[in-house]
């Protein structure tokens, strides 16, 4: 078969809503590979006989709650001959098809965090790494081992073909190599991320980085060669079946092929981040990206695009607008840029980039050795150091300026997305946060701001001396003895849900009451003992006495009516939990697990959503209570596990009343060393941030995270390695309430 020596697209397939996340060449059928996707599906896809030269999707598969982040293939076996599937999301789950089914033949559940690297090894066995910092052995359907050992997310895994070695890359910028579940060694030498592991032969592995490098290593330890080529983040490798050219995929919009340990050709992507790569058995290589489509490039005469085809994708690559110091471009004077004339020197390698000022544009061009000419692969837009034109768009969004920063010299160009309605400041802190910069460059990078903004700067506004939860003039005591500048957090005394109207209630119930079927109907007797116990509860001035053990047991019996009646009793016990009898009697040792199961099953997603509210706020008010905080403090995995599952309810009271539990965790756990219990509430608000709109919500879940990094170094780095840092940024710019990005601020400074 006729080859072109350099690759060339073969076809470009539009398969995705969202970002293309993960890629794997399949064992069967013949030609045949999977993706995955934020859009949260999975999809098969293979080659057709059309003139296109391109692919055909056998079935989508579904099954993840949320982003699908990585895919292997599971080797076959007798039970499944064509193989497996094995998918990652960040819905902490592992879900396993088979090739011909849209449904998980099995879901593996163990994993605290998102679930973002997967490798399969010889007998079933498939090995996970996760943002909860740990990696998972898994052999059917159960987890064999837990390797723990990192200090941060576990970004890629792999297993070694000699039985039982198996390595680990980690945001701690370390490989770690495991046998029988024990660490054996740690590599280092990244000076960033490892974000992609590539398995060479038995004794020697790839891997690569945030750093911008390559490094080629053997299983003894030593760094026996390192490759430069990507000007920022490198996110995947894979590697040719001859076991020395492998090919790599970044953030610099490009896919590089080394041959013979050089980068002998860059091949440029209209999409900024390029996220994935595999290579298909004939040597083609498929690649995902930021704009989700799949590319695939051939270097076979034969799948090469039509010349119509190729000439879109050069055009597409035209069109896209650079940032000017993206790639190897460097500091750019207009007035010193060579014309279209300086076109006619050909290149010296593959991948060269040339900038020229064609009137008062400057373009930018990159030599094809294959096609001996420079190919146009876009407009830098603006001067020297920014993008000045308006409405600049950047990982998916509309920005009034994107500027380029170089902090270390030599290093890659960071971005720095900006609006005039931000406070350059705080932007100038989240830019140093999401890049681990040292604080120290503040004022330099928000004075860089203020002079490239020419001024229009708005700022936010100062903090109120109210009561964040309620809007009450006045603080907690405790909030009021801390520093002006953080109201906010530790929150440790419980947040309850307090308004009440016992005549509105007590006039539900008996409406309710009286259009149930008789066998559902509540005794007079009933009414008036709950008529009791709601007055006496909710009025704490008034003349009735404490609630007796008599009408606490009718509450809890009247709190099993009907589901579609119950709602109003629940509202009761809500405000009667914060009694300390009540709360004694129905959270004490004997009853408390009865009454937690109970609220956890009126919490069921398939439930109804008044009392799925009802029973978060009743577990909210249980905190007020000493019998009430030790019985959920024992119960938290359980609890918090079932209210996680909420979120995704569109109900902004429910997700309100979650974020309040969450809190509530979170004041408890201050100043405790229980690491495990802080992890899952990190994790349950990392959840509920993806989905969570309302604004009283998302504060309150500001507030938990912060109560829980509160003076925990420990907790901060596990926040960070989640990436806990880049979810919440975007709060950092919320004017309306003001308290949002308050709190916001404040919890970005603890993970500073």
């Amino acid at each position: 078969m006729a080859s072109s020596n350099s690759y060339k697209l073969r076809c470009s397939i539009p398969g995705h809503e969202m970002d293309v996340r993960g890629l794997a060449s399949a064992v069967s059928p013949e030609g045949a590979f999977v993706s995955v996707s934020r859009d949260r599906t999975g999809r098969v896809w293979v080659p057709n006989s059309s003139p296109d030269k391109g692919f055909t999707e056998m079935h989508s598969m579904s099954g993840h709650s949320n982003f699908v982040s990585c895919v292997c293939i599971i080797a076959p076996s007798e039970t499944y001959p064509q193989g497996l599937i094995a998918t990652g999301g960040n819905d902490n789950n592992i879900c396993v098809f088979t090739m011909d089914q849209s449904q998980p033949l099995f879901t593996l559940t163990g994993h605290k965090n998102t679930v973002c690297t997967l490798s399969s090894g010889k007998f079933g066995t498939l090995l996970s790494g996760s943002w909860d910092t740990t990696a998972k052995v898994w052999l059917n359907e159960k987890c064999m081992m837990t390797l723990q050992g990192h200090s941060a997310a576990v970004w890629a895994v792999v297993i070694l073909p000699e039985q039982g070695l198996m390595l680990s890359g980690s945001a701690d910028k370390t490989i770690k190599l495991w046998k029988a579940g024990r660490c054996e060694k740690t590599f280092t030498g990244h000076e960033d991320c490892v974000r992609g592991l590539a398995v060479i032969s038995n004794i020697e592995f790839f891997s690569c980085s945030n750093d911008t490098s390559i490094r080629r290593w053997l299983v003894t330890g030593e760094c026996v060669q390192v490759y430069y080529s990507h000007t920022n983040y490198i996110y995947s490798l894979a590697v040719f079946p001859n076991g020395n050219d492998f090919i790599s995929t970044g953030e610099d919009r490009t896919l590089r092929i080394w041959r013979q340990g050089e980068c002998s050709q860059t091949i440029r992507l209209p999409a900024q981040s390029v996220w994935c790569c595999c290579i298909l058995p004939n040597g083609d290589i498929a690649i995902g990206a930021s704009d989700g489509i799949i590319r695939v490039f051939t270097e076979a005469e034969d799948r090469i695009a039509s010349a119509e085809d190729l000439q879109a994708f050069e055009d597409e690559l035209s069109k896209t607008t650079i940032d000017p110091k993206t790639g190897e471009f460097g500091d750019i004077k207009m007035e010193e840029l060579p014309g279209r004339e300086h076109l006619v020197e050909p290149g010296n390698r593959d991948g060269q980039t040339r900038l020229i000022k064609d009137g008062e544009k400057v373009e930018a061009y990159q030599w094809s050795v294959s096609d001996d000419r420079w190919m146009k692969i876009g407009d830098v837009v603006g001067g020297s150091n920014q993008q000045t034109s308006k409405n600049v768009m950047y990982e998916g969004k509309e920005y009034d300026y994107v500027f380029t920063i170089d902090v270390n010299e030599g290093g890659p160009s960071m971005k720095l997305p900006y609006n005039v309605s931000e406070d350059p400041w705080l932007t100038a802190h989240n830019f140093l946060q999401k890049n681990d910069l040292s604080p120290m460059f503040l004022d330099q990078v928000a004075n860089f701001i203020i002079e490239n903004t020419k001024g229009h700067v708005v700022g936010p506004a100062q903090p109120a001396g109210g009561d964040p939860f309620t809007g009450g003039g006045a603080y907690s005591s405790a909030a009021l003895r801390q520093t002006a500048t953080n109201i906010y957090f530790p929150k440790t005394d419980g947040v309850t849900f307090e308004q009440a109207n016992s005549s509105q209630i007590m006039a539900k119930v008996k409406e309710l009451n009286g259009g149930a079927p008789l066998e559902h109907k509540l005794s007079d007797e009933i009414l008036e003992s709950l008529q009791r116990l709601l007055v006496s509860v909710s009025e704490p001035n008034s003349s009735m006495s404490p609630p007796s053990i008599q009408e606490i047991n009718v509450l809890w019996k009247a709190s099993h009516w009907s589901e579609d009646l119950v709602f109003p009793i629940l509202d009761i016990m809500r405000l009667a939990v914060r009694h300390p009898q009540v709360n004694e009697t129905l959270c004490g040792e004997a009853e408390g697990v009865q009454l937690c199961n109970h609220l956890l099953s009126l919490m069921r997603p398939e439930g109804r959503p008044a009392n799925q509210m009802l029973a978060l706020r009743t577990l909210c008010n249980c905190f007020s209570g000493r019998h009430g905080r030790a019985l959920l403090m024992a119960q938290r995995e359980t609890v918090l596990s079932h209210a996680a599952d909420l979120a995704i309810i569109c109900n902004k009271n429910i997700h309100v009343a979650l974020a309040t539990l969450l809190l509530n965790y979170a004041g408890c756990l201050y100043g405790q060393p229980d690491l495990e219990a802080k992890a899952q509430c990190l994790s349950v608000a990392s959840r509920a941030l993806e989905t969570v709109q309302d604004k009283e919500a998302v504060f309150r879940l500001l507030v938990a995270l912060g109560t829980t990094v509160a003076s925990d170094q420990t907790a901060q780095d596990l926040a960070r390695s989640l990436g806990v840092t880049s979810q919440i940024s975007k709060y950092s710019s919320v004017s309306d309430p003001s308290k949002v990005a308050e709190c916001c601020q404040l919890v970005l400074k603890e993970l500073q």
